[in-house]
């Protein structure tokens, strides 16, 4: 099972497009958020492709009905996707951590960033993809992917 996973899109369409457009192959398509009007408007050029779109409301994502964050059962492992905003992000991980173990859990995505993240921690693996468009980090725009096996959980984030 693959989950494509992108955050922070901010407007830029062309971003988002790319990487869902180069991974239809993909199980699951997670927008962690800041990118709203980008996903509305690729589900509406896209549709046979919508079932496979999940997406929380960040907090640039003005007046959103989206959720601010979603659990997706992927086999044996439950997905926590949230844009990380009310968790406090930029300082910690715990809040996600808490949210994730009342959610049973043991994969956490987040946003808000904008910079590109990767851990195990506390029995959680653990990605911020880092941002389509507009990265905090010094690196190139990115998107992560996860790939779930009978033979375990693997993160990666890779440049657009």
């Amino acid at each position: 099972m693959r989950v494509i996973v992108i955050s922070d899109t901010h407007g830029n369409y062309s971003a988002l497009e790319k990487v869902f457009m180069k991974n239809t192959d993909a199980d699951w398509m997670i927008h962690l958020g800041d990118g709203e009007r980008e996903v509305d408007r690729f589900v509406m050029s896209h549709p046979e492709l919508s079932q496979k779109i999940i997406h929380v409301a960040g907090n640039c994502d003005f007046n959103s009905l989206s959720p601010d964050y979603f659990v997706l059962p992927v086999g044996e492992h439950n997905i926590l996707a949230t844009h990380g905003h009310l968790y406090g992000v930029h300082s910690s991980r715990e809040r996600l951590k808490m949210l994730a173990r009342a959610n049973k859990c043991d994969i956490i995505l987040f946003g808000h960033t904008h910079e590109r993240f990767e851990s195990n921690e506390d029995g959680f693996r653990i990605m911020n993809p880092g941002s389509a468009s507009c990265p905090r980090d010094g690196r190139p725009p990115s998107f992560g992917h996860i790939d779930i096996s009978p033979a375990g959980v693997v993160l990666n984030i890779v440049s657009i």
